[in-house]
Parts: C-alpha cells; structure tokens; sequence
C-alpha cells in the first residue's frame, strides 16, 4: 500500500479505467470532467434525462440502467403512460417516478438553477421523486455541481485512506456516518491538491476502479 492514493497511482488508476473501456458514467470521463470545469445549464428535457439515469442506476448495473435509460429517452417525447413505461422496465415505483419527473421537469429545472449555494441545490435534489441523500449527490455531480456521492466504495476506500480499520463497522451506504465522511473528504482534498483534478471528477474514477476490482487493496 506505499504508493496508494498518490499522484501517480490515480493517474494510473485513470489510464486503467480507460483502457479497459471503462471510463464512463453516464457521460464519458472526459465530459465530467469538463461538466465539472464548465458547467453548462441543461433544458427541462436535459434535466429529466439526467434524473431518469440516477433513478434507474440505484440498485442495477451501470450497463442496465445505460440501456434501459436510452429507451425511456426516445419514449418520454410521447409522454408515455405508466403500462407504456413498464414494458419496458417492470419497476412500478421507479417508473412512476419517472412519469413525475417529466411532467413537471420544467419546474424542478427552474428551481434547481435558481439555487445558488452548492449543499443548498443538492438538499432540493433529495426532494425528487426517488432521489434519496446519497443518490442526490450523484444526480448533482451528473449535473455539474463538484461533488461526491458518498457510494460505499468511497466509504470503504475513506476508511482504508485514513487507516483505522475500526471505522469500517460505520460504513452505511444509507446513512452517511460523520467519521466517515471525514475520511472521505480528507482522501479528496488529498486527491486534489495531488491531481489538480475536481473532487467530483476523482470520485468517478475512484468508484469506477473499485467496482470493477482495479483497486487491489479493498481486496485485502
């Protein structure tokens, strides 16, 4: 573990992730990264789709929630009813949040834009329909704002950062525990003041290099 969490060991971490096809969220890493540098301001309909992409990725594999998202996209132009919706993703709950979205995505539009402080915009996200605290975060970096998401691989690699393995029985991917969000934003101002990088940025190559098991260590 010498050289975790340097300059070079991100870097190389970030080529890995693109070598293997890896470097993407909703967006490829370099359109985070330049979403995070220059934010742009998104129509109602940008909105929504980057609200549907958060609501069907919590709980399903990125792969899913990629395909599912661009049907559900080509669809909603024709404002779909809910029976529609469902034969194509037979998840009622998360479907009707979809269809709440969309019929009042200029409003939730409006309001977001409307906020000026940063923890301001993401407690209004948490107020979405099937947007939760730690799925806020995510919609918010997705949406330009610099923030992380807080997922459990960030808490598991915020407690192998700080080095206390007792901390590890405080990891909730529910609840966010304040000793380990902590650690969590000791490793990103760490990670930034090494890589120049936005911390919203180097949460996304983190979390992608721990859930595809590039990051040996949470292995130990």
């Amino acid at each position: 573990m010498d050289n975790i969490f340097s300059t070079s060991w991100f870097f190389n971490l970030e080529s890995q992730l693109r070598e293997f096809g890896l470097d993407a969220d909703d967006k490829s890493f370099d359109e985070i990264k330049e979403n995070l540098t220059h934010p742009k301001k998104l129509s109602p309909d940008e909105f929504a789709f980057c609200v549907f992409y958060v609501i069907l990725v919590a709980g399903f594999s990125q792969k899913t929630a990629k395909k599912i998202h661009k049907v559900i996209v080509q669809k909603m132009p024709e404002n779909p009813c809910l029976d529609d919706l469902l034969k194509i993703f037979n998840n009622k709950n998360k479907m009707n949040s979809v269809i709440k979205v969309w019929a009042n995505r200029k409003q939730y539009c409006d309001d977001f834009y409307a906020i000026e402080n940063e923890n301001d915009k993401i407690k209004y996200l948490e107020t979405l329909p099937h947007i939760g605290k730690i799925t806020a975060n995510h919609l918010a970096r997705n949406l330009g704002v610099n923030v992380v998401k807080y997922d459990i691989w960030i808490q598991r690699l915020g407690v192998l950062y700080g080095g206390n393995s007792g901390l590890t029985q405080k990891i909730d991917n529910g609840n966010l525990n304040k000793d380990i969000k902590k650690v969590c934003d000791d490793m990103f101002e760490h990670l930034v003041h090494e890589t120049n990088l936005p911390r919203g940025y180097i949460d996304v190559v983190l979390w992608k290099g721990a859930q595809n098991g590039l990051i040996k260590e949470l292995k130990k």
